[in-house]
């Protein structure tokens, strides 16, 4: 039994460990499950060292506070305490499996020493009291990529309104929806569109860094004086794309390529066999197998927007777009001149 005791006290008692439960808070951030990481310990609260800290630390505090899954191990910048409530370091070198219930289970160095001021721990948990967005889109705009925000929540679509909003917000948007940079916030809406539903999110603070807009702060939701002329309008840069159209498989026919929403073709001055190697190289399809000029007519003639003429390629490009070619829409073609391409598949 002595043995079994001397055991249990040398395990409780480990170097490295906390030896008492200690309180966490997180403070600064927008809502309880976010901001600066602060430890209770002897009735004094202190900071954590960012010093290995890691996503890993960040569930055990989420946890801790009954907070949603860990978003990220965030250092001292961002929710950097001011100068009058500038507070010692207790803990260094936390070292959480990421299973543990409390931070106080997680081995740690007391002997703080080398750590500044920005260099205090943060965490971003998910924030369990906020709703949760279903999903996100940009409406009434000339393609997925421009339009007004709207978020969809319990089945309903609505508009977000425009106050706090700024590019990162917008950045945050386009990423979210697979479109490129963003390139365009406007802080209302002039294309004569207005939303529908209640506005539910307001006063949005994005740092750009986010993966969804749900990750971003915000104030509680539906409590704001929003109209729906207070609604955002965003635009991102499209997404490169192209296809072969036409033809009896998807490795041959007329090429169009995806720009500002519009899918348009492709004028062939100066088309040749390194452009064609190019295209079936993007598509996945092999090699080219016949000159533009010989397989033109084939697959007829294309309708609307003429979005690209003189393009010239190396033939050691990834994509198209890296070719060069004229602005897109200048051109002096016709659609008698539209470029179409068979590859080996």
């Amino acid at each position: 039994m002595a043995l079994l005791f001397s055991l249990i006290l040398a395990i409780c008692t480990r170097p490295g460990l906390l030896e008492s439960p200690s309180t966490v808070r997180l403070v600064g951030g927008s809502h309880r499950c976010e901001g600066r990481v602060e430890v209770e310990q002897e009735g004094q609260w202190g900071l954590v060292c960012d010093d290995d800290w890691d996503k890993k630390d960040v569930a055990v505090v989420c946890r801790e506070l009954d907070c949603g899954a860990a978003k990220e191990a965030i250092g001292g910048i961002l929710f950097k305490p001011p100068p009058e409530k500038w507070q010692k370091f207790l803990f260094q070198n936390v070292d959480c499996k990421g299973m543990e219930d409390t931070l106080a289970h997680c081995e740690k160095d007391e002997d703080v020493i080398d750590c500044s001021i920005d260099e205090a721990a943060g965490a971003l948990c998910v924030n369990p009291d906020s709703p949760v967005f279903e999903e996100v889109r940009l409406a009434d705009g000339p393609g997925r990529c421009k339009g007004r925000v709207e978020v969809k929540y319990q089945d309903q679509w609505s508009p977000v309104c425009k106050t706090g909003w700024n590019l990162k917000a917008t950045k945050v948007v386009c990423h979210q929806l697979g479109c490129g940079r963003a390139i365009l916030a406007q802080k209302y809406c002039n294309k004569g569109t207005q939303g529908q539903g209640p506005i539910w999110v307001n006063q949005i603070s994005c740092s750009g860094k986010e993966i969804t807009l749900q990750d971003c702060p915000s104030e509680p939701w539906g409590k704001n004086n929003c109209t729906y002329d207070d609604h955002v309008w965003v635009e991102c840069e499209d997404v490169f794309d192209l296809r072969l159209v036409g033809g009896d498989k998807p490795c041959s026919g007329r090429l169009e390529v995806f720009h500002k929403g519009v899918w348009g073709s492709v004028c062939d001055d100066g088309w040749g066999a390194k452009e064609d190697q190019v295209v079936c190289k993007q598509l996945g399809c092999g090699k080219s197998l016949s000159p533009s000029f010989k397989v033109r007519k084939s697959y007829g003639p294309g309708v609307g927007r003429i979005w690209l003429d003189d393009v010239h390629c190396s033939g050691k490009e990834q994509s198209l777009e890296q070719c060069k070619h004229r602005f897109w829409g200048y051109h002096d073609c016709t659609h008698k001149e539209d470029v179409a391409v068979i590859c080996s598949e």
